[in-house]
């Protein structure tokens, strides 16, 4: 570091810096392209060949990575140190070779995770928009199917649309197809807004998912919700997925398939502090599309939405490693 504190020593700690100085990292974390020294990986997908209505998602990793240089060290509300604990490293992107061939992307990113997986490393991902969980899943799961939390506006269990079996819509109907996913641990919290077709989501609820709609996380509050994530994902592995146009537009006006009356950032950053414990072995964030967003609003909340998913992910790390 050629510039040294004279007066405030803790500014030794690059995360200490003024939040307005570096270059932006992933809350300020070292950026590396190195597994062996990487304990929890946060990627960038920037693609958005898998959306269905409007583009943009594949900017959303460079502009949550600006506003997560906001955020701080330390969760003031859990207590958890995620830097201070694991060594948490921003790997850059898992940026695609061939964009324009989909399911040629998607392998691309599949093996992106599987090196990372195979290295042992815990993958936190920032899209990009909802298809890049299916190739993920493939790299988490290879060895057996997980469940999942995944709090969102939609199921994403539909089906073909227009000639693809592979977009943002359809990524968990796939991953229970391929095996990846155990479907009877699986919940989708926030569900809402208009379809054209009645059976949308019936793939959801055959399958033996759990659907928790936003009308019953309204009556009943996130304290429920989360309760029902635990009963429902029991004690083995589970990926956690956030889809963030979960969130009411008023606060996440940067998607591109937004639903009204959705769920508050305080009672998402909520529920997640309530799902602790649970035995998470990766997690993404996504769908947020600058290009709609307004004042950054969107990609804010999305970071600090990130935050809590890494301190649930480092402390779920932490436990694997203590002995037994």
């Amino acid at each position: 570091m050629i510039k040294q504190p004279a007066t405030y020593q803790d500014f030794q700690d690059p995360q200490a810096h003024p939040r307005y100085t570096g270059i932006a990292t992933f809350f300020r974390t070292p950026a590396s392209q190195q597994l062996d020294d990487t304990d929890i990986a946060i990627v960038g997908v920037p693609f958005d060949g898998g959306v269905t209505n409007r583009s943009g998602t594949r900017h959303g990793p460079r502009a949550v990575r600006e506003q997560s240089t906001m955020l701080r060290r330390i969760n003031a509300v859990t207590g958890v140190a995620p830097f201070a604990t694991a060594r948490v490293r921003d790997l850059g992107d898992c940026w695609i070779e061939r964009p324009y061939e989909l399911q040629g992307a998607l392998k691309e990113i599949e093996d992106f995770y599987r090196t990372l997986v195979a290295a042992g490393v815990v993958p936190l991902s920032v899209g990009g928009d909802h298809a890049i969980s299916l190739p993920i899943l493939r790299a988490v799961a290879a060895k057996g199917p997980v469940g999942m939390i995944h709090i969102d506006a939609h199921c994403d269990t539909g089906d073909d649309y227009m000639g693809s079996r592979f977009h943002h819509g359809a990524p968990f109907r796939r991953a229970v197809e391929e095996g990846l996913l155990d479907p009877k641990r699986v919940i989708q919290i926030g569900i809402r807004g208009t379809t054209n077709d009645p059976d949308l989501w019936g793939f959801s609820q055959r399958s033996g998912m759990r659907v928790l709609p936003m009308e019953e996380f309204d009556d009943k509050g996130w304290r429920y919700a989360a309760e029902e994530a635990r009963r429902v994902v029991g004690d083995g592995p589970v990926y956690l997925t956030f889809d963030i146009d979960s969130l009411d537009p008023s606060q996440a006006p940067g998607t591109g398939t937004p639903e009204a009356g959705g769920i508050s950032v305080l009672q998402a950053l909520r529920l997640l502090r309530a799902l602790r414990g649970i035995d998470f072995v990766g997690g993404d964030l996504v769908e947020v599309s600058p290009p709609f967003d307004v004042g950054s609003i969107t990609a804010f909340n999305g970071a600090s939405v990130l935050f809590e998913i890494l301190c649930l992910l480092t402390e779920s790390w932490e436990a694997r490693r203590a002995p037994r």
